[in-house]
């Protein structure tokens, strides 16, 4: 992890332990689901190798050894973390008027409160 996206990283990490004591679900999940599109964002998708594939008739294909699946993780600047937290916002903003509207009350108010939560770490 570089210097450049650990703020607001590292701010989703420092809460999450607060509302997991604290029993805040909506920030939990928000928190969670937050940190874990980070992750998925910096994954890039493995190179397939051109060498000679598995002759073993238990692994059909794939390459074989220790550390042939290991690939270098992508590194985000702030901005584009910033960017992954606040549609992780908008996401439960949109989800909570859909909710709404077919008159899901409470799961609604569970999205928004979600989505609040989020709102603090791009403040």
């Amino acid at each position: 992890m570089s210097e450049t996206s650990a703020p607001i990283r590292q701010a989703l990490r420092d809460a999450l332990p607060g509302a997991m004591k604290a029993r805040d679900t909506p920030a939990r999940n928000a928190i969670r689901s937050a940190l874990a599109a980070i992750e998925n964002a910096e994954a890039v998708v493995p190179e397939t190798t051109g060498g000679p594939p598995a002759t073993s008739e238990h692994v059909a294909g794939t390459a074989v050894g220790v550390g042939v699946a290991e690939a270098d993780r992508r590194e985000l600047d702030e901005d584009h973390t910033l960017e992954i937290v606040s549609a992780e916002r908008d996401e439960r903003l949109a989800a909570a008027a859909d909710y709404r509207a077919r008159g899901e009350e409470q799961r609604a108010a569970e999205l928004e409160a979600e989505a609040a939560a989020l709102d603090a770490f791009l403040c």
